[in-house]
């Protein structure tokens, strides 16, 4: 198949940069043929398989739906954009991918734009709906609303990630008859048990190859002087918690500072946002932030964890922080709800009877993530072990990208 795939954004930092690199790696190494269009200005930095990556002059403007800064370009919330400059950002989009035309499929990420982006095309397409538009764009805005049922119209197909982003979707832009649900996924050869002797070494090998940020100038890349501070930080005793993800309010991180209060916890924190400084100024001693990694880190920092936390208090379309930690071998504890509810579900198919409790904790509950917390950081190594391949098991049955990747394609090649 040729296949347009629209993203609008970057190849990193976020989940649905993360999804579509790994789509346009796994369609494209499979044999489909894959044009990327998005707005990354250093593709170098990662790997999309294949695919040819193209992006579109799009003006100075660019909708998102989480303040965040673009390189090149102005961000401003999709709903604080008037209706003409919205549209003319899709026409933009469209325009650029007609002219790669012909092609067997459209795939666009997000309901707004990348909907309307996909239905001005004028070739069959698809949308994936994250979440994020939905929630944090869309939801009340009757305008919006209107104008994301009408592109998905003439959708050949609407893909959610979990039961909770269909229901987020029918209720934001009404009723669809094709509605598919298909889960993220996890890189299952990348993301591995390793052990500690072999994770460090490369982690820390991996950070002196990052590139100069002096100052934490640019907030997309990793701080100054992280392979020192892992050097430092994992010669400490005592067992490992990381948070991997956005440093906002909405994501619960300092919930989990205050859950760890009393625990005898190490932490790293991984990721960037403005919400960073006062989460330094809530952090114990015990505490490293490293500022935003990407995979190439993550392979091995998480093996070196005892527990990943997602302690989001804020809808989540899915969990794949939790999926890639789950497929490390280590036990994820995520907040019990939205997206993440369904990541507990397949940890728990998996998990020993008495000790499925601990795959997630009451949303917002400090106390809950306390109790679970010193509950997983005091098993004995036995137990700790078997929910580590459990973990691992539960990743491989239900988030591998290969399988993902298929799913995606059955309405359109049956």
């Amino acid at each position: 198949m040729r296949i347009l795939l629209w993203h609008g954004y970057l190849l990193g930092g976020t989940g649905s940069n993360v999804y579509t690199r790994a789509l346009a790696r796994e369609w494209s190494n499979a044999g489909h043929e894959v044009v990327l269009f998005c707005q990354e200005r250093h593709p170098e930095r990662y790997d999309i398989g294949r695919a040819t990556l193209v992006r579109p002059e799009i003006g100075p403007l660019l909708p998102v739906f989480v303040l965040d800064r673009y390189e090149g370009l102005e961000a401003r919330l999709l709903q604080d954009l008037s209706r003409a400059e919205l549209e003319r950002y899709i026409e933009l989009n469209a325009a650029e991918l007609r002219r790669h035309l012909p092609a067997d499929l459209v795939f666009a990420n997000h309901v707004l734009p990348g909907g309307a982006i996909a239905a001005a095309v004028g070739a069959p397409f698809a949308v994936k709906a994250h979440g994020s538009e939905l929630e944090y764009s869309m939801r009340g805005n009757r305008e919006l609303e209107e104008w994301g049922r009408h592109s998905l119209e003439h959708a050949g197909a609407v893909f959610v990630g979990s039961e909770h982003i269909r229901g987020a979707l029918e209720e934001v832009v009404g009723p669809h008859d094709r509605i598919y649900e298909v889960p993220p996924g996890v890189d299952i050869k990348a993301f591995a048990p390793r052990e500690r002797d072999e994770a460090l070494p490369a982690l820390i090998a991996e950070a002196r190859r990052d590139p100069a940020n002096p100052g934490g100038a640019d907030e997309r890349l990793p701080d100054e002087g992280n392979a020192d501070r892992f050097n430092a930080f994992f010669s400490e005793p005592g067992p490992t918690v990381v948070y991997l993800g956005k440093l906002l309010e909405n994501k619960g991180v300092h919930l989990l500072l205050e859950a760890l209060r009393g625990l005898a916890a190490k932490v790293v924190v991984v990721g960037f946002g403005d919400y960073r400084c006062e989460l330094e100024r809530l952090a114990g001693a015990r505490v490293l932030f490293t500022g935003a990694l990407e995979h190439r880190h993550l392979v091995d920092l998480l093996p070196l964890a005892d527990v990943a936390v997602v302690p989001s208090i804020f809808p989540e379309a899915f969990g794949m922080v939790a999926a890639e930690a789950a497929a490390s071998g280590v036990p994820p504890l995520v907040a019990h709800h939205s997206g993440l509810a369904e990541i507990a579900a397949g940890l728990e198919r998996e998990y020993p009877n008495r000790l499925r409790e601990l795959a997630s904790f009451a949303n917002g509950d400090v106390a809950d993530l306390r109790a679970k917390l010193e509950a997983l950081l005091s098993l004995p190594e036995v137990d700790r072990e078997a929910l580590g391949r459990a973990a691992r098991r539960a990743a491989v049955n239900n988030w591998s990208w290969s399988t993902v990747a298929e799913r995606l394609l059955d309405p359109f090649t049956i």
